[in-house]
C-alpha cells in the first residue's frame, strides 16, 4: 500500500485498497473503455467521503492532483464510473434507507442503495419511483441521480430530477451543503456566506444573470435530456434558486452526493396494454404522436431487426408469444391509471388509433398475458449477452433522442446509417420519446471496427444533433460523448458549462475527464482490447 493510501486508511472508517486485482476490478464499467484507479475506498460514513475530498484539495492546492470518482454499480456506458485515481465504491456500506414516511411519499437514502431493493420497499407501502431505469435490478440509485436517468415510464412521469427533492452534497473542498429550493431572503443569507459554498451562489447566481437570454433561448426541444448540466431549472421566475437540478445528471464531476430526499408516486400493479404491429415507419410515427396525448404510463418498441436477431440465435425465446412475418416495429402502449374506468376510457382510444395504423394490434389486462408481451420488448437483453463470433454488441451509439414528431425520420436514417457501413441493425427503445437504443456488432480486436467506430459515432451524433435532438436522452455524457457536447449546445452554452466546472471544482479533483476536456484520441486511448459483461451475470442485464 502506498503512502497515500496509508494516510486515508489512518484516518477512515471505511476500508482502503490498492491491491492489483481490486484495481483491475473497477478499472472497467458498462462502456467500451478501461482506466484502472490508484486507490479504492469504501466509505463507510459521510465523513470518510468529507475527509477524501478535504485531502484532495489540499494535495491539488500545492499542485498535486488526484481525480475522485464516486462509483455504484459500475453499469455507466459512458465511461463515467471510471477514473485513475482515488475511487468511492458506495454499495459496500452506503446503501440504506434512512427515512420513509408513506404518507407523504417522500423516502431518504443512501446512493449505494441497490434501486431494485428500493422499489420493493416502496411497493410494500403502495408507492414507486417511476424513472427506474432498465437497469434496476443491478444499479444503484445514486447512479441514476448522477446519470438522470430515466426509463420506460417516463413518457407519463419524467426522469430522475423530477423526483429529487433535496440532496447532500460533498463539495470538492470536503464541505458539505444541503441543496433544496431558497426563495430569495434565504438566496440572500447563503450568497452571504464566507465559505465554499457562499462563493458558489455568489458567482452561479451572476453567471445565470449574465446569461439569462442565452438559457432560456437554449432549452432542449426533446422530453427528456441529459447532455451537459440543467442549467434552466435552477432559478424559477420568482427568483428562487436550487442546486439540486445542477447536481442531478451532473456524474460527480460538481461534487459527491451522500444522501438523497426522493418523492415517490402512487403504485398501480393493475395495467391495460396494448401490443401494436406496423407495417409502415410513417404510419408508426404517426401513431406514436397520437398515442402520446392519452396519456400512457410506458409507449415503447422494438423492430423487426431485433426480433430477426433473436429468431436467429434464441429461436425459443418469443415461441408462441409472437408470430412470423415479424411487423417492421411493435409498439407497446400500457395504462396505469388508479381506476379501471380511466384506463378503460384511454384504451379505447388507443384502440381506434391502432385501428387506423397498425397492421393489427392486442389488448390485455390479464397479468400473465401482459408478462409474456413484455417478453417481447424485454428481449432486447440478449444483444447484451450474445456473442456473434468474435463481435459484440457495443454500446457507443445508443442514447440518441429527438422531437417525438421525427421519430420515424430518425429510424430511417438510422437504417441508412447502418446500411452504408455494411452493419446489421437492431433497435429499441422509448418511442414516446424518441429516444433510441442500438448497439452494434463490432470486434475491438480488430483494427477496422476500432476506427469504424469513431466515423459511426461523428456521423450517427451528426443525425441527431441535426434533427434537433441530444445525444443522450437518460445516459448522460460520461466520457463517451463528452467531445460533442459543443457541437449539440454551441460554443455560448458549452462556454457556462465549462464555467461552473471551474466553479465547483476550480483544481479539477472531481471525476476528470467526463463530460469535459476529452476529445477523440482520448478516447481512442481508453478503449478495451476486450468487451464483456461478466460483472452483470448474477443479474442478466436489461436494455
Amino acid at each position: 500500500m502506498n503512502k497515500t493510501a496509508q494516510y486515508l486508511q489512518e484516518h477512515l472508517v471505511g476500508e482502503v485498497m490498492t491491491s492489483p486485482d481490486a484495481r483491475q476490478y473497477f478499472s472497467t464499467d458498462g462502456s467500451i473503455f478501461e482506466l484502472t484507479p490508484q486507490i479504492i475506498i469504501y466509505p463507510r460514513v459521510e465523513n470518510d467521503v468529507r475527509k477524501t475530498a478535504r485531502f484532495t484539495w489540499q494535495l491539488a492546492e500545492r499542485g498535486r492532483s488526484i481525480s475522485i470518482t464516486a462509483r455504484g454499480s459500475g453499469t455507466d456506458q459512458a465511461g463515467a464510473a471510471l477514473g485513475n485515481g482515488i475511487m468511492l465504491i458506495f454499495p459496500a456500506h452506503m446503501n440504506k434507507i434512512l427515512s420513509l414516511n408513506s404518507r407523504k411519499g417522500v423516502v431518504t437514502i443512501q446512493p449505494g442503495i441497490n434501486y431494485g431493493k428500493l422499489q420493493q420497499t416502496l411497493h410494500t407501502h403502495g408507492l414507486f419511483m417511476p424513472p427506474f431505469p432498465a437497469s434496476i435490478e443491478y444499479s444503484t440509485v445514486g447512479g441514476a441521480i448522477a446519470n438522470n436517468a430515466s426509463g420506460e415510464k417516463t413518457i407519463k412521469y419524467g426522469a430522475t430530477k423530477n423526483y429529487v427533492r433535496e440532496l447532500r452534497v460533498v463539495l470538492a473542498n470536503g464541505e458539505v451543503i444541503t441543496t433544496g429550493r431558497l426563495n430569495k431572503r434565504e438566496l440572500n443569507r447563503k450568497m452571504g456566506l464566507a465559505t465554499f459554498e457562499g462563493e458558489i451562489y455568489r458567482t452561479l447566481d451572476a453567471l445565470l444573470a449574465d446569461n439569462k437570454s442565452l438559457i432560456e433561448k437554449t432549452i432542449p426541444k426533446v422530453t427528456k435530456n441529459s447532455a451537459g448540466y440543467n442549467i434552466w431549472d435552477i432559478k424559477d421566475k420568482d427568483g428562487s434558486v436550487d442546486l439540486t437540478p445542477l447536481f442531478v445528471g451532473s456524474q460527480g464531476t460538481l461534487g459527491i452526493v451522500t444522501e438523497a430526499k426522493l418523492e415517490a408516486e402512487s403504485y398501480n400493479p393493475k395495467r391495460t396494454l396494448l401490443v401494436g404491429f406496423f407495417d409502415d415507419l410513417n404510419k408508426a410515427g404517426l401513431a406514436v404522436e397520437k398515442l402520446r396525448n392519452l396519456g400512457p404510463s410506458a409507449l415503447e418498441l422494438v423492430d423487426e431487426h431485433l426480433l430477426n436477431f433473436i429468431e436467429k440465435y434464441n429461436p425459443h425465446q418469443l415461441r408462441n408469444i409472437i408470430e412470423q412475418p415479424f411487423a417492421k416495429l411493435v409498439i407497446f402502449i400500457e395504462f396505469d391509471d388508479l381506476t379501471k374506468r380511466a384506463q378503460a376510457k384511454r384504451a379505447k382510444k388507443a384502440k381506434k388509433i391502432l385501428k387506423e395504423f397498425a397492421r393489427d394490434f392486442k389488448v390485455t389486462q390479464d397479468e400473465h398475458e401482459q408478462e409474456d408481451l413484455w417478453k417481447i420488448r424485454h428481449s432486447a437483453a440478449a444483444i447484451n449477452w450474445q456473442d456473434v463470433g468474435s463481435k459484440r454488441a457495443l454500446p457507443f451509439i445508443e442514447d440518441g433522442i429527438v422531437p417525438p414528431e421525427r421519430l420515424s425520420e430518425l429510424l430511417q436514417k438510422v437504417y441508412d446509417l447502418f446500411e452504408s457501413y455494411g452493419l446489421d441493425v437492431a433497435v429499441w427503445g422509448h418511442a414516446g420519446d424518441a429516444n433510441l437504443h442500438l448497439q452494434p456488432f463490432m470486434d475491438l480486436t480488430s483494427v477496422g471496427d476500432r476506427q469504424k467506430i469513431f466515423k459511426l459515432m461523428d456521423a450517427y451524433y451528426q443525425i441527431i444533433i441535426s434533427l434537433g435532438g441530444s445525444i443522450t436522452g437518460e445516459h448522460s455524457d460520461g466520457r463517451l460523448r463528452a467531445p460533442y457536447l459543443e457541437a449539440q449546445y454551441g460554443d455560448d452554452v458549452y462556454e457556462v458549462f465549462v464555467k461552473i466546472k471551474q466553479l465547483f471544482d476550480p483544481y479539477g479533483t472531481l471525476n476528470v475527464g467526463v463530460k469535459f476536456d476529452v476529445n477523440i484520441q482520448d478516447l481512442q486511448a481508453l478503449m478495451r482490447h476486450e468487451f464483456s459483461m461478466n460483472h452483470l451475470y448474477d443479474h442478466m442485464p436489461r436494455t
